[in-house]
């Protein structure tokens, strides 16, 4: 990872209670704690007396008991999804049929495009194909309660149908997993795109919230700064990846273990998935041509 981007790491993050954050927003985690979620999903509880939860989290009968506990005696009227990964959007079945919620947020799971010949989903499991909202929000649509408005705002790239939320009355962005503040998204087609990414990205530098509360790990507070470094990242490792095609490189199993020196064998895979993302996004751009269409086993060339 570029030293650049001013990570911050949650020393205390405690699961299993609601903590509250704001006089709007209260955070409880999941405890699905590993490599890809960090300290476990963070599920929020915006509102109070009519309240939305912001992505569930997991098929955890446990977390959900822990959920609906943080509300009781609250009315829930909303669930809302960011993303149709299974450590986001499958609890949002179980909090609605207890509470009467409408599940709103993103669309039910999509790929960023359709598989080539002989290509497998690497991440397809993953995916929570059993998401079916009750409102799918667009771009601008907004679900509201008292003092409280969540407005959509399209950000794929780390899925096709990706969604971030403000909440204006706190300056707030929901970034799910689009902009984290202990670690970069991982990005891996065909479910997810770099060009979609970079682009959320841009989008996002267009805005003027003050703290992004993401889907795991703690907040990230001076957000345009991240975005910047986010940016100057995935430029950095683009061009690191052209730097080893010129060298002779024509896999990605050649170009992840000088590309990542130190990484850890068993992380090569995770690895490969974020340098497949940048070379099918450096060939749509005309930069870089494969033998076929951009797999993970094709072999690549400077254009």
């Amino acid at each position: 990872m570029t030293q650049s981007i001013p990570f911050e790491q949650e020393t205390e993050a405690p699961t299993g209670r609601a903590e509250a954050l704001t006089p709007l927003v209260r955070r409880l985690i999941a405890p699905n704690g590993g490599p890809f979620t960090y300290r476990g999903t963070c599920s929020y509880i915006v509102g109070r007396g009519r309240v939305a939860i912001i992505d569930p989290g997991p098929d955890d009968a446990t977390h959900v008991a822990r959920l609906l506990e943080a509300v009781g005696g609250e009315t829930v009227t909303h669930v809302v999804v960011t993303h149709t990964h299974r450590d986001h959007s499958p609890a949002a079945a179980a909090v609605r049929a207890a509470t009467g919620a409408l599940v709103v947020g993103c669309s039910p799971h999509v790929a960023s495009r359709a598989l080539a010949l002989g290509e497998a989903n690497a991440l397809d499991a993953s995916a929570d194909h059993a998401y079916a909202p009750d409102v799918v929000l667009q771009e601008g649509e907004a679900v509201t309660g008292p003092q409280w408005t969540l407005q959509a705002l399209a950000t794929p790239g780390h899925t096709a149908n990706h969604l971030a939320f403000a909440l204006p009355e706190e300056n707030t962005l929901f970034s799910g997993d689009h902009v984290m503040a202990w670690s970069t998204t991982i990005v891996a087609p065909p479910d997810g795109s770099m060009q979609a990414y970079m682009a959320s990205l841009a989008k996002l530098r267009g805005r003027e919230e003050a703290i992004y509360r993401p889907g795991h790990g703690g907040p990230v507070r001076e957000p345009q700064r991240f975005l910047r470094a986010l940016v100057h990242h995935r430029r950095q490792r683009e061009a690191a990846i052209l730097n080893r095609l010129a060298a002779g490189d024509e896999t990605i199993a050649e170009i992840v273990p000088p590309l990542y020196e130190g990484l850890a064998p068993a992380l090569y895979g995770a690895a490969g998935l974020s340098v497949f993302a940048h070379l099918e996004d450096l060939v749509a751009r005309g930069l870089v041509v494969s033998d076929s269409a951009p797999t993970l086993t094709a072999r690549y060339r400077p254009a």
